[in-house]
C-alpha cells in the first residue's frame, strides 16, 4: 500500500500529527508511548523523507465569510501541453481556487472555488476564468450542504 516503509509507530506519530499538527513533541511523544528524543528523531526523518510536508494551520471558510463553494468544471478548445501549462499557472494564482484537478472524461479541469457569495462567484468567472486562453466550456455546480470534510490520509 504504501511506497516507503513505514512501521506501526511512524504510522501512529502521522495519525496523531494529523489530528492534531499543533502537538509539542512532549504530547506527540506521550502519545505514541516513546520519549521525546527519538520520538523527535522520528519525526525530523519523517519530513526528510517527504512524508510531512508542511504544517498548516486549518480555517473555518463559513466563518471568514466564505459561505458559498462551488465546483466548476472547465473544458479547453485544446490539450496541448502549452495550453495545459498555461491555464494550471493562471488558476494557480487565484486565490479562490483552492483545488484543481487535471480530469479524464467530459470536462479537462475540475476546480474547487470558495467565495463569499454568488456575485463574487459571478466575478471569478466573467473576470479572471473566461479570459484564460484556451477556455471554451465553463459548468458550475454549488455545493448545498458539506456533509464530510478530511484532511487526514488514510493510512491503514
Amino acid at each position: 500500500m504504501l511506497d516507503i516503509d513505514l512501521d506501526a509507530t511512524d504510522i501512529r506519530i502521522l495519525s496523531e500529527l494529523q489530528r492534531d499538527g499543533s502537538l509539542t513533541n512532549v504530547e506527540l511523544a506521550s502519545r505514541v508511548n516513546l520519549s521525546p528524543s527519538p520520538c523527535l528523531a522520528r519525526v525530523k526523518q519523517l519530513e526528510k523523507m517527504g512524508v510531512i510536508s508542511r504544517k498548516v494551520t486549518l480555517l473555518d471558510a463559513r466563518r471568514l465569510g466564505l459561505k458559498v463553494v462551488v465546483f466548476i468544471s472547465i473544458s479547453l478548445d485544446k490539450q496541448r501541453r502549452e495550453t495545459l501549462d498555461e491555464f494550471e499557472r493562471r488558476v494557480g494564482a487565484l486565490p479562490q481556487v483552492m483545488e484543481c484537478y487535471l480530469m479524464s472524461g467530459d470536462a479537462d479541469y475540475l476546480l474547487r472555488v470558495v467565495v463569499p457569495d454568488v456575485e463574487a462567484l459571478e466575478r471569478l468567472i466573467i473576470d479572471q476564468i473566461t479570459r484564460i486562453p484556451g477556455v471554451s466550456n465553463i459548468r458550475s455546480s454549488f455545493a448545498l450542504k458539506q456533509v464530510l470534510y478530511s484532511t487526514a490520509l488514510p493510512l491503514g
